[in-house]
Protein backbone atom coordinates (compact mmCIF):
# COMPACT_ATOMS: atom_id res chain seq x y z
CA UNK A 1 0.00 0.00 0.00
CA UNK A 2 1.60 3.17 -0.59
CA UNK A 3 -0.64 5.30 1.91
CA UNK A 4 -2.14 4.59 5.34
CA UNK A 5 -5.26 5.14 4.28
CA UNK A 6 -7.37 1.96 4.01
CA UNK A 7 -11.36 2.35 2.55
CA UNK A 8 -14.04 -0.18 3.22
CA UNK A 9 -16.81 -0.30 0.37
CA UNK A 10 -20.30 -1.10 1.52
CA UNK A 11 -21.95 -2.86 -1.07
CA UNK A 12 -24.14 -0.14 -2.80
CA UNK A 13 -20.37 0.75 -4.22
CA UNK A 14 -19.78 -2.21 -6.09
CA UNK A 15 -23.28 -2.79 -7.30
CA UNK A 16 -23.19 0.72 -8.68
CA UNK A 17 -19.38 -0.55 -10.79
CA UNK A 18 -22.14 -2.77 -12.57
CA UNK A 19 -25.39 -0.90 -13.08
CA UNK A 20 -25.66 0.40 -16.76
CA UNK A 21 -28.95 2.19 -15.50
CA UNK A 22 -26.69 5.19 -13.89
CA UNK A 23 -23.87 6.09 -16.60
CA UNK A 24 -22.55 8.25 -13.88
CA UNK A 25 -23.12 6.63 -10.92
CA UNK A 26 -21.22 3.48 -12.68
CA UNK A 27 -18.23 5.58 -13.80
CA UNK A 28 -18.02 7.29 -10.04
CA UNK A 29 -18.01 3.66 -8.72
CA UNK A 30 -15.81 2.25 -11.14
CA UNK A 31 -13.04 5.19 -10.81
CA UNK A 32 -13.21 4.61 -7.13
CA UNK A 33 -12.64 0.73 -7.39
CA UNK A 34 -9.57 1.27 -10.00
CA UNK A 35 -8.16 3.51 -7.63
CA UNK A 36 -8.52 1.36 -4.38
CA UNK A 37 -7.11 -1.01 -6.76
CA UNK A 38 -4.24 0.32 -7.60
CA UNK A 39 -3.61 1.65 -4.09
CA UNK A 40 -4.06 -1.41 -2.70
CA UNK A 41 -6.29 0.46 -0.34
CA UNK A 42 -9.57 -1.31 -0.48
CA UNK A 43 -11.43 -3.72 2.39
CA UNK A 44 -15.03 -5.24 2.38
CA UNK A 45 -16.47 -8.02 4.47
CA UNK A 46 -18.03 -11.31 3.91
CA UNK A 47 -21.39 -9.78 4.07
CA UNK A 48 -20.75 -6.99 1.37
CA UNK A 49 -19.50 -9.75 -0.70
CA UNK A 50 -22.74 -11.63 0.05
CA UNK A 51 -25.05 -8.99 -0.22
CA UNK A 52 -22.98 -7.86 -4.09
CA UNK A 53 -23.83 -11.46 -5.23
CA UNK A 54 -27.36 -11.53 -4.41
CA UNK A 55 -28.40 -8.12 -5.44
CA UNK A 56 -26.33 -8.17 -9.14
CA UNK A 57 -27.63 -11.80 -9.68
CA UNK A 58 -31.37 -10.71 -9.51
CA UNK A 59 -31.61 -7.14 -9.54
CA UNK A 60 -29.30 -6.58 -12.37
CA UNK A 61 -29.70 -10.11 -14.02
CA UNK A 62 -25.50 -10.58 -13.92
CA UNK A 63 -25.01 -14.22 -14.70
CA UNK A 64 -24.20 -15.84 -11.48
CA UNK A 65 -20.92 -17.43 -12.69
CA UNK A 66 -19.78 -13.75 -13.47
CA UNK A 67 -21.10 -12.21 -9.94
CA UNK A 68 -19.06 -15.15 -8.33
CA UNK A 69 -15.65 -14.49 -10.33
CA UNK A 70 -16.28 -11.01 -8.92
CA UNK A 71 -16.79 -11.93 -5.69
CA UNK A 72 -13.60 -14.20 -6.20
CA UNK A 73 -11.70 -11.65 -7.20
CA UNK A 74 -12.59 -9.19 -4.08
CA UNK A 75 -11.24 -11.94 -1.59
CA UNK A 76 -7.69 -10.16 -2.54
CA UNK A 77 -9.11 -7.33 -0.26
CA UNK A 78 -9.20 -9.44 2.51
CA UNK A 79 -12.76 -9.67 3.66
CA UNK A 80 -13.38 -9.07 7.10
CA UNK A 81 -15.23 -11.81 8.59
CA UNK A 82 -18.49 -10.86 10.62
CA UNK A 83 -17.75 -12.78 14.31
CA UNK A 84 -19.26 -12.16 17.51
CA UNK A 85 -17.05 -9.12 18.60
CA UNK A 86 -18.04 -7.53 15.08
CA UNK A 87 -21.99 -7.84 16.28
CA UNK A 88 -21.09 -6.13 19.67
CA UNK A 89 -19.35 -3.34 18.26
CA UNK A 90 -21.86 -2.65 16.24
CA UNK A 91 -24.43 -3.02 18.56
CA UNK A 92 -22.17 -0.06 20.30
CA UNK A 93 -22.22 1.90 16.90
CA UNK A 94 -26.32 1.57 16.92
CA UNK A 95 -26.49 2.60 20.64
CA UNK A 96 -23.83 5.86 19.35
CA UNK A 97 -24.91 7.07 16.13
CA UNK A 98 -28.28 5.72 15.40
CA UNK A 99 -27.62 3.89 11.86
CA UNK A 100 -29.48 1.00 10.92
CA UNK A 101 -28.36 -2.20 12.13
CA UNK A 102 -26.43 -3.31 8.66
CA UNK A 103 -24.63 -0.01 8.14
CA UNK A 104 -23.53 -0.49 11.69
CA UNK A 105 -22.36 -4.07 10.53
CA UNK A 106 -20.31 -2.15 7.90
CA UNK A 107 -18.72 0.03 10.44
CA UNK A 108 -17.65 -2.48 12.84
CA UNK A 109 -16.56 -4.27 10.04
CA UNK A 110 -14.22 -1.59 9.03
CA UNK A 111 -13.07 -0.41 12.48
CA UNK A 112 -12.15 -4.44 12.83
CA UNK A 113 -9.98 -4.30 9.86
CA UNK A 114 -8.30 -1.26 10.28
CA UNK A 115 -9.72 0.80 8.21
CA UNK A 116 -9.54 4.98 8.19
CA UNK A 117 -12.75 5.49 5.78
CA UNK A 118 -15.90 3.53 4.41
CA UNK A 119 -17.07 4.61 0.88
CA UNK A 120 -20.95 4.48 1.22
CA UNK A 121 -23.71 6.21 -0.35
CA UNK A 122 -26.29 5.06 2.76
CA UNK A 123 -24.37 6.97 4.96
CA UNK A 124 -24.02 10.75 5.45
CA UNK A 125 -20.75 12.30 3.98
CA UNK A 126 -18.15 13.29 5.96
CA UNK A 127 -19.50 12.13 9.29
CA UNK A 128 -17.20 10.80 11.80
CA UNK A 129 -17.55 7.82 14.08
CA UNK A 130 -14.63 7.42 16.08
CA UNK A 131 -11.67 6.67 13.90
CA UNK A 132 -13.94 5.73 10.80
CA UNK A 133 -15.08 8.89 8.57
CA UNK A 134 -18.00 8.27 6.23
CA UNK A 135 -17.17 9.40 2.65
CA UNK A 136 -19.78 9.38 -0.35
CA UNK A 137 -18.07 8.33 -3.44
CA UNK A 138 -20.76 10.59 -5.44
CA UNK A 139 -19.26 13.54 -3.50
CA UNK A 140 -15.94 12.84 -3.30
CA UNK A 141 -13.29 11.89 -5.83
CA UNK A 142 -10.75 9.46 -5.29
CA UNK A 143 -8.02 12.33 -6.40
CA UNK A 144 -9.37 14.19 -3.14
CA UNK A 145 -8.77 10.84 -0.56
CA UNK A 146 -5.66 10.15 -2.32
CA UNK A 147 -4.35 12.98 -4.21
CA UNK A 148 -1.28 12.24 -6.77
CA UNK A 149 2.10 12.00 -5.49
Amino acid sequence: MLNDLTVFVDTNVLIYADDTRDAGKQACARQWLLRLWELRAGRLSTQVLNEYYVNVTRKLGLPQGDARAKVRRFQLWQPWQIDQQTVETAWGVEARFGLAYWDCLIVAAAAQAGCTHVLSEDMQHGQQMDAIAIVSPFQCTPQELFPPS
